[in-house]
């Protein structure tokens, strides 16, 4: 459902203008962080790279755990540790004490804010667990709780759709751990540049959300490195423009829900340039065999095999491809929610610190 023509008056002519900066700001972001973020985080990886944790967990809330769970997949393919993602309430809510000697735990936050981050890190500590907070706001309770802490270095954020602080913990969190292996982080030297490419080419989304101005649902689907960015997508469109986006990874979307695809359903896929885009091929035949107005971000030959698409730039190393992919849907997100007359830098019921318990 789109705003009346009352509604748009109403929100006046300002809006979006926030969001749209904000996104606009990602490539100086990314820049700081590499110029002036990285040393911190390689020192703060290497202290704790020599205590050697043997596993790790993942704790976060919202956009940032689209962002752990990201992380989580560097962790296991990279450093070849087990990860997991952590349910809070089995300690803020349950009062659950678990054995964490040993154990790296890591908590993403924009803010630092949320009660039950703060909490459950804090009992984490008290169990034995190396303690990292990630956040954008290094004077926060959840940074003064934490043992180490990452600031990403991504300035204010004012609209409340998350877009550069999300980006800012992506590559945050590639250099930490690469930094734990000691390993090369120059695949991430021009993300900055590609990012700005990116951007300059907004006029392209614009086109495609007039596709889905009037869409009733979405499926988002990508495997592997890819996935967290389909959840990330369709998490800033469901807040932004209202409409039900539905992220699966691939192999989950083959065992059941693919059933509800039809030649009417628009789809996004994220197609990664390598081993997550191959895994993802035989869902990309599925759905093209069911006439799904199949829409892809990936490589050209992949967007020239779907309906529409955005292509992103090639020769990127798979592993820091999200930091690009998200930034062609955030601007989706933000034409789709315009062109429905709504204002995404405000949307309806949300608050900027969300304070869960």
């Amino acid at each position: 459902m789109s705003a009346t023509t009352d509604d748009r008056d109403a929100l006046g002519p300002d809006r979006g203008t926030i969001m749209s900066a904000e996104m606009a700001e990602q490539p100086a972001v990314l820049r700081r962080i590499l110029a002036e973020g990285a040393p911190a985080i390689r020192a703060i990886a290497a202290e704790i790279a020599a205590r050697n944790p043997r596993f790790v967990l993942l704790t976060a809330r919202g956009t940032s755990d689209n962002a752990a769970l990201y992380a989580k997949y560097l962790i296991e393919v990279l450093l070849g540790k087990p990860a997991g993602l952590t349910s809070m309430s089995t300690t803020t809510a349950y009062g659950a004490e678990p054995d964490l000697t040993d154990c790296l735990v890591v908590t993403v936050s924009q803010s630092g804010g949320s009660p039950d981050l703060v909490a459950s890190t804090e009992a984490a500590r008290k169990a034995g667990a190396i303690t990292l907070a990630v956040t954008n706001n290094p004077d926060s309770a959840l940074a003064a709780v934490s043992e180490f802490h990452i600031d990403v270095l991504a300035g204010p954020e004012k609209a409340l759709p998350a877009t550069k602080t999300y980006t800012a913990e992506l590559l945050a969190l590639y250099l930490f751990v690469e930094g734990l292996r000691g390993g090369d982080t120059s695949p991430a030297d021009l993300l900055p540049t590609l990012a700005r490419d990116i951007l300059d080419r907004r006029h392209e989304v614009a086109e495609l959300a007039q596709r889905y101005r009037f869409a009733q649902r979405l499926v988002i689907t990508s495997r592997g490195y890819g996935y967290p960015t389909a959840r990330e997508a369709a998490l800033k469109i469901m807040e932004t423009s209202y409409i039900p986006a539905q992220p699966f990874s691939g192999a989950d979307l083959l065992h059941g829900p693919l059933a509800m695809v039809d030649n009417v359903s628009p789809v996004i896929a994220v197609v990664p340039d390598g081993k997550g885009g191959d895994a993802l091929q035989p869902v990309l035949e599925r759905l093209r065999g069911r006439g799904a107005d199949l829409m892809v971000i990936g490589t050209a030959d992949q967007v020239g095999r779907a309906s529409a698409g955005f292509v992103l730039p090639e020769g990127v190393a798979e592993e820091v491809q999200p930091i690009l992919e998200i930034i062609p849907l955030q601007l989706l997100a933000y034409e789709v929610t315009m062109a429905r007359g709504l204002d995404p830098d405000a949307p309806r019921a949300l608050a900027k610190v969300t304070k869960t318990h």
